[in-house]
Parts: structure tokens; sequence; C-alpha cells
């Protein structure tokens, strides 16, 4: 009971996706032929709130659900490793017709066939964890 409202966030959060077609794989296709502004749209926005509740919750120092104060490490600067990574994520987005948090989304719409997308994730996932030392960060 205690996991429920993440249970019931995320039921939300998967029938907004739906509705607004983010998870529509010609909406994602339209995106990278650069042909709507539907997607750029959801992603802008999406950057944009985060971009904003950042800021409110650096200038109030709003505290967690348990109180504690909310930490935001920066991150290491590079270039390599993002321009890397985006391009692999990009290019896995591309194929799939899916990126990470809408794979399981689509298969609770019936898209059965994205079994085989998370089954690939999970492999890329552990292979990184093994060559995670080797690669440049």
């Amino acid at each position: 009971m205690k996991f429920l409202k993440f249970l019931l966030v995320g039921i939300f959060f998967g029938i907004v996706l739906v509705k607004s077609e983010a998870v529509s794989w010609y909406r994602i296709y339209e995106m990278f032929k650069f042909q709507a502004f539907h997607m750029y749209g959801i992603i802008g926005s999406a950057v944009f709130l985060g971009v904003l509740f950042i800021w409110l919750f650096k200038k109030y120092k709003i505290k967690s659900i348990e109180g504690k104060d909310i930490d935001l490490v920066p991150k290491d600067k590079g270039v390599a490793r993002y321009i890397l990574g985006g391009t692999i994520f990009g290019f896995g987005w591309a194929l799939a017709g899916a990126c990470p948090g809408p794979m399981y989304i689509l298969v609770g719409t019936g898209v059965f066939s994205m079994f085989i997308v998370i089954a690939a994730a999970l492999l890329g996932t552990f292979t990184y964890g093994l060559l995670q030392k080797k690669l440049p960060h």
C-alpha cells in the first residue's frame, strides 16, 4: 500500500502520454524527420517545466517528502560523453520507436512486441555496466 501512490502517478502519466500521442510511433517518426513540431513542443515544455521547478526548489529551499534537503549535484563537464551517449540513445529511440518510459506504456496499450525492445534495453544496460570502467566518463 505504501507504493500505491507511485503506481497511480505512473498510470496517470501513462494516460497523459498516450492521449498526447507522445508514444505514437508516427509522431516520433515525424519528429526525427523534422516534419512536425508536436514532439518538440512536448519535450520543450517538459524541459521548461523541469528548469522552472529546479529554480523554485533552489530559491525556496524546498525539502523532500521525508523532510530532507534536496541536493542537486552538478554533472561533470564533457562533450564526448554526451555526444556519444545521445547518439546511441537517439538511434535506439529511432529504431525502437520509443524511449525507455513509453516502452512500458506501449506494453500496457497492447503492443507486446515492446517486450523485445525492453529485453534489448536491459541487455544494453547490463553491457554498459560491464564496460563502464572502460568508457570515457
